[in-house]
């Protein structure tokens, strides 16, 4: 029976969904039967053919395959068979002829049957490995919200034939920027990872800078100029109240929550500096940890909150340092051409994205928290601010282009694997900068 799934539930615009195994012969994640390990690294050089025809049933169907199609293959790790060269699947519960399927050269395959429309759905969704011919994954999923529907079998996907959690069940915050260069106006924007349910959070009369999401609740903190008075709030999306974390005598900014969301980690500006300070989520004084008379910002902690990586100029030029979490045993990790900036740690713990700046151009790469490793994943005339997805795969940043020597005004999302391959844009509306990739929905 299932480990996985047996009863899942989460909000996402008032539409809960339900998650039950099917019958006999659905196997679940650990349950002894799984299909032959095929590594990411194995999928990155030989993505995995996989077949997912329209479900059967509601039309809904096709516009559901569209979007597991779209996710799997945006990845990089799956080669979705285009729809012209496939069989009829049945109704989605009958064994395939898996001889039809191997001929046409699918590892993999998913089918599916849907009943109900837009108003609420049940989707019956079923992976099958076609070599041995078996089931691998069987589940009903009901909800309201059949994009979500998508996403959730997307994850499922992807973690029963790569071996580590997906990360399409999650969305994306960001700064929307509209209007001429020399007169933006900044707000924060939310959507699903694929750039799909866009929407604005604030009006844009105040200048909104770097949301951060916490790491369970339906929040983000974020820069505001609220009354012309920069200061770092916290933003309910649910209810869209925003509320003020603290009263500081200098300017508050690059905020950021720890792991388990019980705090707020930011800076505080101090003379011509600014010291690091962690504060209350609920608001309060907060605890200053550095002090050193330089610009110290952009602290993130690593995943179990025992360390902070933040930048500072404190040795002369903007590098990369990392501290214990109480403020004490600091050390620089960056020691590359350039300065260093926007520094986050990986979900994994095991490596730290970054900004590099340097002759003029920037660049995005990762090292390990001791600063070994350094590599660079993409290079331009502008692009920065680096966000990892929750199972530390992929980055999304954004990047500008240059026009007659300048910036173009223009600049998109894109995302990338943590390899360096894989670059694509992610589709927006406006203008879009300084993006946060949430955790997993459920």
């Amino acid at each position: 029976m299932f480990e996985l799934l047996m009863r899942r539930r989460a909000l996402l615009a008032g539409a809960a969904v339900i998650a039950m195994p099917l019958g006999a012969g659905a196997q679940g994640v650990g349950d002894g039967n799984k299909t032959p390990e095929i590594t990411v690294d194995r999928a990155r050089t030989a993505p995995i053919p996989i077949a997912i025809p329209t479900f059967a049933g509601s039309e809904i169907g096709a516009q559901m395959v569209s979007v597991i199609t779209n996710n799997l293959a945006r990845c990089g790790l799956f080669k979705p068979i285009g729809q012209a060269g496939q069989i009829g699947a049945g109704d989605g519960g009958d064994t395939p002829n898996f001889d039809n399927w191997k001929a046409i050269g699918a590892q993999a395959l998913v089918t599916g049957k849907v009943e109900g429309g837009a108003g609420g759905v049940r989707v019956e969704f079923r992976l099958w490995d076609v070599l041995p011919g078996k089931q691998i994954q069987g589940t009903a999923y009901t909800s309201s919200n059949w994009r979500r529907i998508a996403h959730l079998i997307s994850d499922v996907i992807y973690e029963r034939l790569l071996g580590e959690k997906g990360y399409f069940d999650t969305r994306i915050v960001y700064v929307a920027g509209t209007g001429p260069v020399t007169k933006r106006v900044k707000r924060l924007a939310i959507m699903d990872q694929d750039g799909d349910n866009n929407r604005f959070l604030t009006d844009g009369q105040w200048l909104s800078l770097t949301p951060r999401f916490h790491p369970t609740r339906d929040q983000i903190v974020f820069m505001s100029f609220t009354q012309n008075r920069p200061r770092v709030y916290t933003f309910d999306i649910g209810s869209g109240s925003q509320r003020l974390l603290g009263e500081y005598e200098g300017m508050t900014f690059a905020p950021r929550y720890n792991p388990d969301g019980s705090a707020v980690v930011m800076s505080v500006a101090r003379g011509a500096g600014s010291d690091i300070v962690t504060a209350s989520a609920g608001g309060g004084r907060g605890r200053q940890l550095t002090s050193s008379g330089a610009i110290d910002t952009s602290p993130c902690y690593s995943p179990d909150g025992s360390q902070i990586v933040f930048n500072s100029d404190r040795g002369g030029d903007q590098q990369l340092y990392v501290m214990d979490a109480g403020g004490g045993g600091v050390r620089r990790i960056s020691f590359g051409r350039g300065r260093y900036a926007t520094p986050v740690w990986s979900p994994r713990g095991d490596l730290i994205a970054f900004t590099r700046i340097a002759g003029g151009s920037f660049a995005v790469g990762v090292m390990r928290p001791d600063g070994a490793g350094e590599r660079i994943l993409s290079e331009g005339f502008d692009v920065e601010g680096p966000t990892f997805c929750p199972n530390g795969r992929v980055l999304m940043f954004y990047r500008q282009n240059r026009s007659n020597g300048a910036a173009s005004g223009g600049s998109r999302l894109v995302t990338i694997d943590i390899q360096g391959f894989n670059e694509r844009p992610v589709t927006t509306s406006t203008d879009a900068t300084d993006p946060a990739w949430s955790p997993l929905l459920a």
